[in-house]
């Protein structure tokens, strides 16, 4: 068998590897992940699903700063999955062409992407696997007219709870009824009932001030294993798309950011109200506590803890 036949039923990491452009480039890769799916132009396959197996490899340029061990530099595996989940969901497609150059297209939109290998295989439809694999690249891009990619782009309800709503005996209920909303629900807490130490000096009393946050954050963990502590942008959209109960760990996101906030996290509740805006969230609750005196970006609900209904 020639190079060339060998290489056209390769997986898409080999093809990659043997037309590698010049320079280096990064390859990250999703392999046999399978989805039960309705597509198809025959009529036999209409109103049924069959299984689908996507192999995809994305060229990425190489990160020259220090990574850090740091998930919010790096192209993520989720946004490929993602990408598949969302043309997917946009309508039922007759041809796995139109699919595969779709999750091509929104990969490349992804700012590290520079080429994607697609392959989609039908496995229910023949006694083998029945596929089509493209390539393409950000230079393709270029050439064609902008797509319809709308971003779905999640506005989450942060609520705010102070220690006595933590320790309440309705916790458990309230996020019963924040499981049951149908936006994605992020929990943001204040400092511990202890006092953190004093530093005396700005940057280092803002560093301590943060990580006291963070402590409370684990301390309502603690209460119910629905609250999840999270601490990077990256898991925070995962989180909101899959329906996870986050407890916002405010450090990293908030040291990170280019335009941060004006109050530091000696206030709290002026701290999440950022958040609340940095996110993009519907609104802000504030559970047994008073309003920002600074105002917020979003809207703020205050109710009291005896009454609190969500």
């Amino acid at each position: 068998m020639s190079n060339e036949i060998r290489l056209a039923f390769e997986h898409p990491a080999a093809r990659a590897d043997a037309t590698a452009p010049d320079g280096p480039l990064d390859r990250i890769s999703v392999r046999d992940h399978i989805v039960e799916v309705e597509i198809g132009a025959f009529q036999a396959e209409r109103g049924v699903t069959q299984r689908v197996c996507f192999n995809v490899v994305v060229e990425v340029r190489p990160i020259t700063d220090p990574l850090e061990d740091d998930v919010d530099r790096i192209l993520s595996y989720d946004k490929v999955t993602e990408a598949i989940a969302a043309e997917l969901a946009e309508e039922r497609l007759n041809l796995l062409e139109t699919l595969a150059e779709r999750i091509a297209e929104r990969i490349l939109w992804e700012p590290q992407a520079v080429r994607t290998f697609v392959r989609i295989e039908k496995l229910d439809r023949g006694p083998g696997a029945l596929g089509v694999e493209i390539v393409r690249s950000v230079s393709d891009l270029a050439t064609k007219p902008v797509g319809h990619h709308p971003v779905i782009k999640p506005h989450p309800h942060v609520v705010f709870l102070t220690n006595p709503a933590i320790r309440s005996p309705n916790l458990a209920r309230w996020l019963d009824q924040l499981e049951a909303r149908a936006e994605p629900v992020i929990l943001c807490v204040g400092h511990p009932e202890t006092s953190a130490p004093r530093t005396g000096h700005r940057m280092t009393q803002r560093r301590v001030d943060l990580l006291a946050l963070e402590q409370n954050a684990w301390v309502l963990a603690g209460r119910d294993d629905r609250c999840v502590v999270v601490n990077t942008r990256t898991e925070l959209d995962w989180a909101m798309k899959n329906g996870q109960i986050s407890v916002w760990a405010p450090s990293k996101i908030v040291l990170d950011a280019v335009d941060g906030p004006s109050s530091g996290p000696d206030d709290p509740v002026a701290l999440a109200a950022w958040f609340s805006g940095h996110m993009e969230a519907s609104d802000l609750l504030l559970i047994g506590e008073a309003p920002p005196k600074t105002g917020a970006p979003v809207p703020v609900q205050v109710q009291d803890i005896a009454q609190s209904g969500l």
